[in-house]
């Protein structure tokens, strides 16, 4: 049986005094990629902002990697350095100076990493392994100012990838990337996620790409409709429950 990495049990979250999700259970195994599916205002970002501590829950519990969120949304240092997330768009000042090494260097400094200067030469190859890895190292002197969509999707995955992580959320993250895009990205993602072991959750809307590239999915609309293997989580009579008979109906 594989490592359970993330565990949620039973999990409630309100946003002011509506119930946005309610009495969510689910775990993930290592190596795993785990899609979020449901229509706009289903509660996924909230479930995935209340796993990450972002968001108070009203009741349930979240465990990683064996260790308990508390209620306050605060996890073990050890712990939270080996998790890793993509948000859907990525906000930065363009007059912030600094350059593609310089700012996934920063995904070593940030988790605590000691990098007096007998370890700079350790951090600098940890960096430019992480870029050669997603196909960025000649990007490495460019100022992160004036990356394309598709450049900045791969600088944050080796932000990622700097420091060794077990768990990768991704909140829509190949979104702004053209078809042949986001097809690199969810083929750099599978293989992350044999080599490294990781379990990944992610939100996404596009179905036929879970239906391909995901070993598990959670139907959600406030509740958890159902879950299981793509091919039995994604019939007709699920989507139907998450979206509405019209969805079924009329998807190509």
């Amino acid at each position: 049986m594989r490592e359970i990495v993330l565990a949620v049990e039973a999990l409630t979250v309100a946003r002011e005094s509506a119930v946005a999700v309610r009495d969510v259970s689910f775990v993930l195994e290592a190596g795993t990629d785990t899609a979020i599916v449901g229509p706009n205002g289903a509660g996924k970002t909230t479930l995935v902002q209340a796993i990450l501590g972002l968001l108070p829950r009203r009741s349930g519990n979240v465990l990683i990697l064996g260790r308990p969120l508390s209620p306050q949304g605060w996890l073990a240092p050890i712990v939270r350095r080996q998790i890793a997330y993509l948000p859907q768009t990525f906000l930065f000042d363009r007059r912030v100076p600094i350059t593609v090494e310089e700012w996934v260097g920063l995904g070593w400094d940030r988790l605590g990493v000691q990098a007096p200067w007998a370890n700079r030469k350790k951090r600098r190859g940890a960096v430019q392994e992480a870029l050669a890895r997603v196909e960025a190292l000649h990007l490495r002197r460019q100022p992160v100012s004036g990356l394309s969509g598709g450049e900045s999707k791969r600088v944050l995955l080796a932000y990622c990838l700097v420091y060794p992580r077990r768990l990768l959320i991704l909140d829509e993250a190949p979104a702004g990337l053209d078809a042949r895009g986001e097809s690199d990205f969810y083929q750099l993602l599978s293989q992350l996620k044999q080599e490294r072991g990781w379990a990944v959750l992610q939100i996404s809307h596009d179905l036929e790409r879970v239906r391909r590239h995901c070993d598990q999915v959670l139907c959600l609309n406030r509740a958890l409709l159902c879950q299981g293997a793509p091919s039995a989580a994604l019939s007709p009579a699920n989507l139907s429950l998450a979206y509405g008979a019209d969805f079924v109906r009329y998807r190509p």
